[in-house]
């Protein structure tokens, strides 16, 4: 792979259905998704299609599901599956798993073979749809070994469109999606890297200052149109966390069309708007040595 020749890097889109037809949540929750987001008509695209759509713009993308099944009774996409669709297009996808916490022992040795025998490059939770506390002590031997193989960890924070507007949220609490619960993570795992994925509404000023303070804390910018962003997200993503901070649209609900044409309109510094599209998410994910990584800032 040749990073002169990609645009950007896409690190959150997400994997809706199987091979087999299976989709990625219960029907219920995919309604109202599809409700939220606005996304009919384009929600369920296959792993072939989403490499189609990235390849065709030069860019790259990290694809993932979500393990919940422990919460919600729906069995995930297998993540080998995932990996498999990925590696048939080298230079285009990368493969993310997702593990379920609540597996304990078997989420451990899952993690260690998806990276081992299967290429993944990293792992996804959703602790809202997952149904668990980020610094609960039951995924502490899941981040070790996380942190051990050396791969990052991506963490949804904020409101979630998954359950969004039906009775009780679907049962799924919000709880469980603030950032500081993620702190904890950050401070007794300090070599585990770390995504904080999306504007973390309404602990937008919480993530923001934990990615301040922890040095391998990441923010993706995933799941909203950048015209929404709130403005301190804009500020700091243009100064201090510059670094730190990553393009990502939670493709297919929102595409990535939509989402670069948004993030024209704001108003980031052109050395800045490099490092969030391409850069930054090339360091983290390993794709090139550092200095090269200086060279195409």
């Amino acid at each position: 792979m040749d990073l002169d020749e990609i645009v950007a890097i896409d690190v959150h889109t997400h994997a809706e259905i199987s091979s087999s037809g299976h989709q990625s949540l219960p029907p219920y929750l995919m309604e109202a998704s599809e409700k939220y987001f606005g996304a009919h008509g384009h929600r369920l695209p296959t792993i072939d299609e989403t490499a189609a759509y990235y390849r065709e713009r030069k860019m790259m993308a990290v694809v993932f599901t979500v393990d919940a099944e422990q919460a919600t009774g729906h069995p995930p996409i297998p993540n080998e599956e995932v990996a498999e669709g990925c590696a048939r297009h080298p230079g285009t996808l990368i493969p993310f798993a997702s593990v379920d916490p609540w597996r304990g022992r078997a989420a451990v040795r899952a993690a260690r073979r998806l990276v081992e025998e299967h290429g993944v490059r990293g792992f996804k939770f959703h602790p809202s749809l997952q149904d668990f506390a980020p610094n609960d002590r039951m995924a502490y031997p899941l981040y070790e070994a996380i942190e051990e193989l050396g791969v990052p960890a991506l963490f949804h924070t904020g409101q979630t469109g998954i359950g969004a507007g039906l009775p009780g949220g679907g049962g799924i609490r919000l709880a469980p999606s603030d950032p500081m619960l993620v702190d904890d993570v950050a401070a007794d795992f300090p070599g585990l890297r770390i995504v904080l994925a999306h504007p973390s509404f309404p602990w937008q000023d919480e993530a923001l200052a934990v990615a301040l303070h922890k040095e391998h804390v990441h923010i993706d910018l995933s799941g909203w149109s950048p015209k929404y962003f709130p403005p301190q997200l804009v500020r700091y993503a243009n100064s201090l966390l510059q670094d730190k901070v990553l393009f990502g649209s939670d493709h297919p609900v929102i595409t990535a069309d939509r989402w670069l044409r948004d993030f024209e309109g704001l108003d980031i510094k052109p050395g800045v708007r490099r490092k969030i599209l391409k850069t930054n998410a090339a360091r983290l994910l390993g794709l090139a040595a550092d200095e090269e990584v200086e060279r195409h800032a």
